[in-house]
């Protein structure tokens, strides 16, 4: 007998309608975030959205971390500092170049990791395919800063990574505890960056609610919703809705920021978009599906 009731349990236009809620959240988080660098740093940003949706994960999990030998530990913390330089650089990139140029290059990192794990040839398309995308990026270079770029690949590598470990810390750790955990390590690894930035994020009420928003928006919200949708949605159907991500970065870097783009970056975002659901649907599915974390 199944240990979750059918009741439970969403039809399938409920999970695909949770998915496009969990990636709209985390992109109007991202684009809400971006309106605030005036008043806060995008390192102080990111480690109110670290810390609020950690002490949620934490609160809900109440990781179980005694009896844990030396490989579950080290396990956790690459997982834990994927997730924390994988966000902390997503912030530094986002903030110079527009949010969905960002999360387009970003999504290299878990295409990679798809077509990798496909070892098709016919696999080798989808990556030519992203890499028109990347190119026509780059053919509108007055708008790109390079520093944002870089910053942008340095996320997607830590996306890849995290998807990696993640399967690794989900068979380790029970449930929520390996992310709680792995949350608490992201923010204690970013916290001497603080002292570095311009503004204390922790001395303004007003900023710390603002954290907390982007939390709930970026990380509570979303990954609720795809934890909810994957007990009815197959991986490969997961990986197409979560394939569009860039497109919804794009549209909320519009809507909310008022970040004009230009028709060739249109249409590589929709390169991107189209190799990242080829290969999602080519590959074949994991040993264990976990949740990849929300992109902004």
């Amino acid at each position: 007998m199944s240990s979750v009731s059918d009741s439970r349990i969403p039809t399938r236009g409920t999970a695909i309608g949770l998915v496009i809620i969990g990636i709209a959240s985390v992109q109007l988080g991202a684009g809400f975030a971006k309106t605030l660098f005036d008043e806060v740093s995008p390192t102080g940003l990111v480690w109110l959205r670290l810390a609020s949706s950690a002490l949620v994960l934490l609160a809900l999990a109440r990781p179980r971390v005694r009896g844990r030998d030396r490989v579950d530990w080290l396990v956790v913390l690459g997982f834990g500092a994927s997730l924390g330089i994988m966000n902390w650089a997503f912030y530094q990139s986002f903030s110079r170049i527009p949010i969905g140029i960002a999360v387009t290059i970003e999504f290299i990192g878990p295409l990679s990791v798809a077509v990798l794990g496909s070892r098709r040839r016919r696999d080798l398309a989808w990556v030519g395919l992203a890499a028109a995308g990347v190119v026509l990026l780059g053919a509108e270079r007055a708008d790109l800063d390079p520093l944002g770029v870089l910053f942008a690949l340095v996320a997607g590598g830590c996306w890849a990574a995290y998807i990696l470990l993640s399967s690794h810390t989900g068979r380790r750790w029970e449930g929520l505890d390996g992310l709680a955990v792995a949350s608490a390590v992201a923010v204690l690894l970013l916290t001497p960056t603080l002292a570095g930035t311009e503004r204390d994020p922790l001395a303004d009420p007003r900023i710390l609610a603002f954290g907390a928003a982007v939390g709930l928006l970026c990380s509570v919200v979303p990954y609720s919703c795809e934890l909810v949708a994957l007990r009815r949605l197959r991986a490969a159907q997961f990986g197409v809705l979560m394939s569009l991500e860039p497109a919804a970065a794009a549209m909320a870097g519009l809507l909310v920021v008022g970040e004009q783009l230009e028709p060739l970056q249109w249409l590589a975002i929709g390169c991107v978009v189209l190799a990242s659901i080829g290969a999602t649907r080519t590959s074949p599915p994991p040993v264990e599906q976990t949740a990849p974390p929300p992109a902004g």
